[in-house]
Parts: structure tokens; sequence; C-alpha cells
């Protein structure tokens, strides 16, 4: 592989989620990559992606990298600045955000996610930062996209701890929870691309370049199955890589491995 085609697997998890995301999106963004990838794509091909920052920002176009979902580089330029509630219940909760990104530490079987702690609850191994608006992104979101590395221990068959719903232990719980949002659409690693089946078991839909199935199965904690028909994404281009390190995180604050 070349220099100029060389890229860490930060980026390349950046890369495949911002190409997800669809021209015209509303987005609910959060820090770190998916903030990155919300940017990029805005940048490339969604010019009219709308973003949206929890703490209460809607339509951000921000001159530079933000630092966290309250930095003053939102505000200018957007199309509104409201409270953390309007956005929660005027826009969430009534369908009008098409786009979640999450993460988390541990995302298990059928999409659900653990950010709140890793062992017992009630005496933990560590304590994790916890919600925050995950769980009502989960829930009410048009759809959900993950990003994490492809890790064992970071998908194991079940979490220690339910913080946000994916489809519970299938697709008809979570119907019948009556969440509204169509649940995790896509969990994207440095691997590859998980897509829930019709039951809402998550499996390997997409290969990175030079990954494989028995790598993806040797870093999932069940027996993956693998999608009749593969998908192989296409290397991240010399113009994203670009954009990357020289628009968005030229100090490497998120992109460092």
């Amino acid at each position: 592989m070349s220099q100029t085609t060389t890229y860490s697997s930060s980026e390349l998890l950046t890369i495949n989620a911002a190409r997800l995301l669809r021209d015209g999106d509303v987005v609910f963004v959060g820090v770190g990559l998916p903030n990155l990838a919300c940017n990029l794509a805005r940048r490339t091909h969604a010019p009219n992606l709308l973003m949206i920052y929890e703490a209460g920002v809607i339509g951000a176009q921000p001159a530079r990298l933000p630092l966290s979902i309250g930095d003053p580089t939102l505000v200018s330029g957007a199309l509104a600045v409201c409270s953390m509630y309007d956005i929660f219940a005027f826009y969430l909760q009534r369908g009008n955000v098409d786009v979640g990104f999450l993460g988390g530490a541990q995302i298990d079987r059928f999409g659900n996610i653990n950010a709140t702690v890793i062992g017992s609850y009630e005496h933990p191994k560590v304590r994790l930062p916890g919600s925050g608006g995950s769980m009502e992104i989960s829930a009410w979101a048009n759809r959900c996209y993950i990003l994490t590395p492809h890790q064992k221990r970071r998908f194991p068959e079940k979490v220690d701890f339910r913080t946000s719903a994916g489809f519970l232990n299938d697709r008809t719980e979570r119907d019948a929870a009556h969440l509204r949002g169509e649940g995790p659409q896509a969990i994207v690693t440095d691997l590859g691309i998980l897509e829930p089946d019709e039951n809402g078991e998550l499996v390997l839909a997409a290969l990175h370049p030079g990954a494989t199935v028995e790598q993806a199965r040797a870093n999932t904690g069940w027996p993956l199955r693998a999608a009749e028909e593969i998908r192989f994404t296409e290397a991240p281009t010399e113009q994203e890589l670009h954009i990357l390190r020289s628009e968005l995180d030229p100090d490497g604050i998120y992109l460092k491995e």
C-alpha cells in the first residue's frame, strides 16, 4: 500500500460512517468520530446534511472541529439555538431526526449498548459514563449507526448492562416496547459492517479492504453469521483523507491511534 493510501483504523471508521449518511438527512451528532463523520459527509456527498447537537444547536455549520456538544463554534451560522429539552421533545421524540450516532463499551448480539458498567451493577469492575442522551436516541431516531473497534471484549453475546436499546432480545420485543425508531441499522467497525437480520440479530454484511470473515468471527463473542452475499467497502479516497487530516482534525485530536 502506498504512502498516499495509508490510513488508520479511526479514519477507516469515520469515512465508512460518513458514507452511510444521505444528503438531506437530519442527524443527531455526538462528539468524537461521529462528529468527524458528519462534517466529512457535509463536505463531500451530503452538502444538505442538517446537523443537530444535543446542547440545543440546529443546523450547525462549525468553522472548525467542535470539541464538545457545547462548543461555541457550533452557534455561528446555525439555523437555531434552543434548549436541550426542546431538542429531545420537539425534534427527536416527534420523529424529526433521521440518524442518531451511538457508541459504547459493549454491543451485543442484538445491538443493545452498554455504556454504564463492566461487570455487575452492584460491584462493577469498571464504571463508565452512562447514558447521556443515548437511550432516547436509540429509541426515537429513525435509524441509528454505531461506531466501535471490532474487539471481542466489545462484542459479548450479552451486555453486562443494557444502557441503550437495540432490538432487546429480538425485533418483536423492540416492537412490543413501542420504540418508534427502527433501531441500529449498521455497526461500523475497523473490520467491516454489521447489520441486523429479520430477527434483529447482527450479521456481517460487509468487509473492509484486507479484512476477512475469519477475523471478524474471531473478534466477536457469539457465533457471528455472514450475509449470503457479503459486500466489500471501497478504501478511503485521497480526498476523504485530506479533508479529515487537513480540515477537520489537523491536530489529530480524535484520529490518533
